[in-house]
């Protein structure tokens, strides 16, 4: 089964992970650690809840004023 992996700087330093599709998030420093870490989290979740995937997510960026 194929999910997404978005991973933001933490300020601590290294990554927060989220897989937007389970709601998982967990961290690690470097990237691999992250996403390492998001598997073993995301596969836990699985084993207790089911998840019915249709179709992929669309990932995207926007934008928004400064002052916001």
């Amino acid at each position: 089964m194929q999910l997404t992996a978005v991973l933001m700087h933490a300020d601590e330093g290294g990554f927060v992970a989220l897989n937007p599709e389970t709601g998982t998030t967990t961290q690690g420093e470097p990237v691999d650690e992250a996403v390492d870490n998001l598997r073993e989290a995301t596969t836990l979740c699985l084993e207790e809840f089911a998840l019915t995937l249709h179709e992929a997510p669309l990932v995207t960026t926007f934008t928004v004023p400064q002052s916001a």
